[in-house]
């Protein structure tokens, strides 16, 4: 612990002095608490938590004769967001015989973008409580844009989306968009 280390002078006779006391503290057991102490909390605490999106998928049918039939959305009902290379996002309401390069079209993530397409499509929804947003990232899309689109329904309280795959009459106008016009900047 603390040791007291006592200097002493030879000398012949003279004058008695009280000798001066240098202390010295033995700083190890200190160092060896520090290095235990930040073991503890290295052991205890968790560096970084993992980032999980928790997605509400309904249950699979135990029985495949007790599987649903398809559920079919009709066009009046529903907007098909396409989420792009390039924080690019693109929406129609076509299906796979009228959509073309014209009818595609491009909007941004702000509020004056997708949210108000979004706004727009319900308002005019035929019968507004089957309104579905279907959600199709390409391989092209960043993890950011799809949790911002995710973040779009729940402020516009879409209640009603689904996320499936780009169908290939889709993807095939969607490359021939993005090869010819450049992005929507706003």
């Amino acid at each position: 612990m603390a040791e007291v280390q006592v200097q002493e002078k030879g000398g012949k006779g003279g004058k008695v002095r009280s000798k001066k006391n240098n202390p010295r503290v033995d700083m190890t057991p200190m160092v060896d608490l520090n290095f235990l102490l930040l073991m503890f909390f290295m052991f205890t605490s968790t560096f970084s938590k993992p980032n999980v999106m928790d997605l509400g998928l309904p249950a699979k049918p135990k029985d495949e004769t007790k599987k649903p039939p398809p559920t079919e959305i009709k066009l009046s009902n529903s907007i098909s967001l396409l989420l792009g290379k390039n924080n690019r996002i693109f929406w129609h309401q076509q299906d796979n015989t009228s959509l073309t390069d014209q009818n595609l079209n491009e909007t941004t993530f702000d509020r004056d973008g997708i949210r108000k397409v979004i706004e727009q499509a319900k308002a005019n929804a035929a019968d507004k409580t089957k309104f579905t947003v279907i959600i199709k990232p390409t391989d092209d899309a960043v993890y950011k844009n799809f949790v911002d689109i995710l973040d779009e329904m729940a402020i516009t309280k879409s209640e009603q989306y689904g996320v499936t795959d780009v169908k290939p009459w889709e993807k095939a106008i969607y490359e021939r968009k993005i090869a010819g016009a450049p992005a929507v900047t706003k």
